[in-house]
């Protein structure tokens, strides 16, 4: 059975930065692509940004494209979500997933196998 932990959310002001980790735990890590996605009330939940097993492939959507930076270490079973330049519209719940042998981007919720519990990320004006 595959878990997966995220941390790292909190309040940050607009322009400030934080970075959400995710601990993962069971099969072997580098069998499954990575993903953050995130949520809002009423939304549908979107990919921010993925990684290939490997780490050799990433994609983030055009929203966060150079603010935001998605990395893995395979030896620590953890992926990484670099967030900068923070703005109001990026406050949002977030989520860490996990989908098996997936190679191509971006990631839908759909082809998600497992799911962090998801960790609150608000920024303020």
């Amino acid at each position: 059975q595959v878990q997966l932990a995220e941390s790292g959310g909190g309040l940050v002001q607009a322009g400030g930065s934080l970075r959400l980790s995710c601990a993962y735990s069971g099969r072997t890590f580098s069998d499954y692509a990575m993903g953050w996605f995130r949520q809002t009330p009423g939304k549908e939940r979107e990919i921010v940004a993925g990684i290939s097993g490997s780490g050799s492939s990433t994609w983030s959507a055009a929203s966060v494209k150079g603010r935001f930076t998605i990395a893995r270490d395979n030896a620590r079973n953890t992926v990484y979500l670099q967030m900068n330049s923070l703005k109001p519209e990026d406050t949002a719940v977030y989520y860490c997933a996990a989908a098996f042998r997936r190679s191509y981007f971006p990631l839908t919720a759909l082809q998600v196998d497992y799911w962090g519990q998801g960790t609150q990320v608000t920024v303020s004006s």
